[in-house]
């Protein structure tokens, strides 16, 4: 087993450092959602918080770490007899690998023995492991949805629940759940995000000597991993001695009417859904007074506790970026400041800016011995943000950026026939979940049994086998697993016409918002976006193909107009862009979304050129759809021209709208 990288050897971050550690102070806050760029250490604090957890006593041989003193009834390895005894280990760690699959999760249950000899034989998953200890998901939002599905219950109900054809298992999987994301690879589901107690948003240092101080401990500690943990273990066991003093400090805190009031008139000034809020910002105040060595809670420790857990239920939309008005906090708190607020900073008399007596700090700005708490600051962003819009520097027929006008239910864009890929909500496609379609011989281990083809196979041979009593003589021969049929997420590439035909400013923000509505259709139904722009003499892929529709979506707001019309640059650029995707993921099919009025002026002989673009396109069998910009009392038709080179569909901007599909069913069943 590698050596560690030692918590108390990280260089900065405070934020992340504070809120891993609360949670070691007090599980019940419920996690931390780690976000912020590649290359920072995101993984290596999470892994480096293994080593300050307390050990766990557990049943001995017990399979699911069930706690001697208070058995789980249900356990699949009981029941527990009462001088079982305990052993002590130290408390896990258990990563789940983003493509993990569902019986990696939560467990397998062999099927086959199941049905033929009777008996529940089943093996543990992820979920038993992490019981009474810490599940870590690198790339959380790249999590397949099934997955994520699993884990919600799992965390909502504390336990794990595995049922095949009627052959089910429970047991216990109460766990801390840490993640990490880049958010430029897209953004989590809101159910799974408001999962997550804590969120710190993380970035590399700008600070030359703090950079200088990382790179030196790191390849100190590649050179010799034991040599440099050694030289940390002092400071490692002075954290794990204040880690425990909190853990006995906690159930001392009181939490005051006056800070419940606070925390109370936070969450409803701040419009965050539901009470998880409330009690995730209450257990937090009082782990940061416990980790302070205070037995009360103050107006600090309830601000701090604001900035970790509201930011990320602030959102509204997927393009929202997560933040929190501080000036807006500062003045909630004021103005429902309670009469039992202890000003008194704390026992050891620290006059720190966070008001919980913060330890010495080094000449590198970490603490000599543990971290304390951060004085508070600004939440990065998780998107690259809408700039203002600018004046145009040269370019000829270049106008400044038009705002989207505002986004409205888009109608369902499919992609024609059966697909294979990443599930998702859009396209129908073979998947491990959704409606039964099927059967089949098993394909590997079996999963998915369906049991009706399973009994129709065994049925002819009953005679032969044998059979003398009621059960039927199954044989691996006669098993049958279920081929089910659900939807797949794909890969949806936008080719904007950004040039002078489009510039008007009423139709350009009309197609900006069109193209925001079906970006946010895409986060909804699991899509990989790219976008591809074209004007002047030139196309340009403005986004490679991601997860992140908030990148899109930013793209888009910057996007200037003018110039002539390169049609079949756009298309070409497309073309070029699929035929890489296909290489990365050729499972996953992509759509071709065309927002354009189908003129070409751009090149030599752009008409002509911009129909081999087409074709090319239409005969390598990309879905493609054309959105009809044209406007005026005079229309050429030249989209729906395009559309039938491209061997796809036209709609027109208010076709698009899903109100306006639904209107033209209800008047089509009127006048039948």
């Amino acid at each position: 087993m590698s050596t560690p990288y030692p918590f108390t050897a990280i260089v900065g971050m405070a934020d992340l450092r504070l809120a891993l550690l609360l949670n070691a102070v007090s599980p019940a806050v419920g996690g931390v959602l780690v976000r912020g760029e590649k290359g920072t250490a995101k993984s290596t604090a999470v892994r480096a918080l293994s080593a300050l957890l307390p050990p766990v006593e557990v049943v001995p041989g017990c399979r699911f770490g069930c706690d001697p003193a208070e058995p789980d009834p249900a356990c699949p390895d009981g029941p527990h007899s009462p001088d079982a005894g305990a052993e002590s280990r130290p408390a896990r760690m258990v990563e789940l690998p983003v493509g993990a699959s569902e019986d990696r999760l939560v467990g397998a249950l062999d099927i086959e023995r199941a049905l033929a000899e009777g008996v529940k034989a089943f093996e543990p998953g992820l979920l038993a492991d992490a019981h009474r200890g810490v599940l870590y998901v690198d790339e959380v939002n790249l999590l397949h949805d099934h997955l994520v599905d699993l884990l919600l219950d799992a965390a909502a109900m504390g336990a794990s629940y595995v049922e095949r054809e009627g052959v089910s298992v429970r047991h216990a999987a109460r766990f801390l759940l840490v993640g990490t994301m880049n958010p430029e690879e897209g953004e989590l589901r809101p159910q799974l995000l408001d999962r997550f107690g804590l969120t710190v948003e993380v970035a590399a240092s700008r600070e030359t000597e703090e950079r200088v101080q990382v790179v030196r401990r790191r390849l100190a500690y590649d050179a010799d991993p034991a040599g440099f943990a050694a030289a940390w273990q002092a400071e490692e066991r002075e954290l794990r001695e204040r880690i425990a003093a909190a853990r006995a400090l906690l159930p001392s805190v009181s939490l005051g009417d006056g800070a419940l009031r606070q925390i109370a008139a936070t969450c409803a000034a701040f419009e965050v859904d539901g009470m998880r809020a409330d009690i995730v910002m209450a257990r937090t105040a009082t782990a940061l007074a416990a980790w302070a060595g205070r037995t009360d809670v103050t107006d600090a420790d309830v601000r701090r506790a604001a900035l970790l857990a509201l930011p990320h239920r602030r959102r509204r939309n997927p393009f929202d970026a997560p933040g929190l008005d501080e000036d807006k906090l500062d003045e909630t708190l004021e103005r429902n400041r309670g009469e039992d607020d202890d000003p008194d900073p704390g026992p050891d008399g620290g006059g720190g800016p966070d008001g919980g007596g913060s330890p010495p700090r080094g000449d590198d700005g970490t603490p000599d011995t543990a971290p304390d708490i951060a004085p508070p600051r600004e939440p990065a962003d998780s998107a690259p943000q809408p700039e203002p819009a600018q004046a145009p520097q040269g370019g000829v027929g270049e106008r400044a950026a038009v705002p989207a006008a505002e986004p409205f239910k888009a109608r369902a864009l499919t992609v024609p026939g059966l697909g294979e890929g990443a599930m998702g909500r859009r396209s129908r496609a073979r998947t491990a979940h959704g409606r039964t379609t099927g059967a089949r011989r098993p394909q590997g281990a079996l999963t998915k049994l369906h049991l009706a083809a399973t009994v129709h196979a065994a049925a002819p041979h009953q005679r032969a086998r044998g059979r003398g009593g009621p059960g039927l003589v199954i044989r691996r021969d006669d098993l049958r697993e279920a081929v089910r049929e659900g939807r797949e997420g794909n890969l949806v590439l936008f080719v904007v016409d950004a040039s002078g035909s489009m510039a008007a400013r009423q139709r350009m923000s009309a197609v900006k918002g069109a193209v925001l509505s079906l970006l946010l259709d895409a986060y909804q139904r699991r899509d990989k976006v790219g976008l591809i722009t074209f004007r002047g003499a030139t196309a340009e892929l403005a986004l490679p193909p991601t997860s992140s529709v908030e990148a899109g979506a930013a793209r888009l707001d910057k996007l200037p107009t003018g110039g002539r019309t390169p049609l079949a640059a756009g298309l070409m650029k497309a073309h070029d862009v699929l035929r890489v995707e296909r290489l990365r993921d050729a499972s996953r099919r992509p759509l071709l979304v065309v927002v354009t009025d189908g003129r070409a002026t751009g090149g030599p002989e752009p008409v002509r050129t911009a129909g081999r673009a087409a074709r090319l396109l239409a005969a390598e069998g990309t879905a493609s759809v054309v959105v009809d910009c044209e406007s005026g009392p005079v229309r050429l038709g030249l989209a729906g021209e395009l559309a039938r080179e491209l061997h796809g569909t036209a709609v027109t901007l208010d076709e698009l709208r899903a109100d306006s599909v639904a209107a033209l069913v209800r008047d089509v069943r009127r006048a039948a």
